[in-house]
């Protein structure tokens, strides 16, 4: 399999990443370490996770994900030859959120308990903390960093603007500088990356692993009218796709999944894939079943004419 670098982390990561947020809100913890197994078991190296997940389910507190993964790590005995992303930031109760200095210790410390590790490979600013000037974030992973619990820092969700910012006080205060940056990115929602904030990170040398490959499921093909949405825990986020560019994508994918024989989904993978400005889309499964496909669909060449007609169906600006 072909390692692809993790930005300036020196750190190499397969060309697909495990979302670890269905761990504990739609897939139970033994199907969790049967995906877990799975997944590493295919030659693929980096699970994806947050303290806060999964918070939003009915019962969770957050960092059921998290305590997943610690205890397949446990389990398994080996840590060296898999690679731990998680994130912080969001809100995990009254005075649980942001990135102050004394949350940033406190938050990496509990995240540790949970996964039963001693380091975290990539730690993640969940969001960007206008409250908090970048000077003390990025000074408490320095430290982090210092203290052997984290080997390289990474941001999710920040525009153009806040990545800059960032990446300006490290090489100005001689701080530990992002290395990756995890962007909404899918063949729907593809107007908040491309453009400024790839070449951002192509110029300064910051991977990319984008989330909601799969557009909550949508680009599975799964949801096609509001029908298809019933009973569905994606429900809500799925809705906002069901307009005429988000059923032109669906015939789009459906057309290029035909020619090649395999399903819509991994057909959508394939494409974030052969993106040169992305380093590794993150994907979830629930099912073997599942994980089999998105596997299968790092393995699958798009020529010249499917990405031509995926790249017409999805674009921003076409007319609806």
């Amino acid at each position: 399999m072909q390692m692809r670098t993790l930005g300036s982390s020196g750190m190499q990561t397969a060309p697909l990443v495990f979302g670890g947020n269905v761990f504990g809100w739609t897939v139970d913890e033994r199907g969790s370490h049967a995906l877990l197994d799975a997944f590493v078991g295919a030659g693929f190296n980096l699970v994806d996770t947050a303290d806060v997940y999964s918070k939003w389910a009915p019962g969770h507190a957050g960092g059921e994900s998290e305590s997943i993964i610690g205890r397949w790590l446990a389990k398994r005995g080996r840590r060296d030859d898999v690679l731990i992303a998680t994130k912080l930031g969001k809100p995990m109760g009254e005075s649980q959120r942001g990135l102050s200095a004394a949350y940033v210790a406190r938050a990496v410390d509990a995240s540790l308990t949970r996964l039963k590790t001693d380091y975290i490979d990539l730690y993640q600013a969940h969001d960007f903390d206008a409250e908090t000037p970048l000077e003390e974030t990025l000074g408490a992973f320095a430290r982090l960093i210092e203290q052997g619990k984290v080997r390289a820092i990474g941001a999710s969700n920040h525009t153009p603007a806040q990545l800059a910012a960032a990446l300006g006080t490290s090489t100005r205060l001689g701080l530990p500088r992002y290395a990756t940056l995890q962007p909404l990115y899918n063949l729907y929602d593809r107007a908040g990356f491309e453009g400024e904030l790839a070449e951002l990170c192509a110029r300064e040398r910051v991977g990319v692993i984008s989330f909601y490959a799969l557009a909550s499921g949508f680009l599975t093909g799964k949801y096609r009218d509001k029908a298809d949405l019933a009973g569905s825990a994606r429900a809500t986020s799925n809705a906002k796709y069901l307009n005429p560019r988000g059923l032109r994508i669906l015939a789009a994918l459906d057309a290029v999944a035909a020619r090649y024989r395999v399903k819509p989904a991994q057909v959508a993978i394939a494409w974030l894939v052969a993106q040169p400005s992305l380093t590794a889309p993150i994907a979830s499964a629930t099912s073997l079943a599942q994980l089999d496909e998105l596997v299968s669909a790092t393995q699958l060449a798009l020529d010249a004419d499917a990405l031509s007609l995926l790249d017409r169906a999805s674009r921003a600006d076409a007319d609806d």
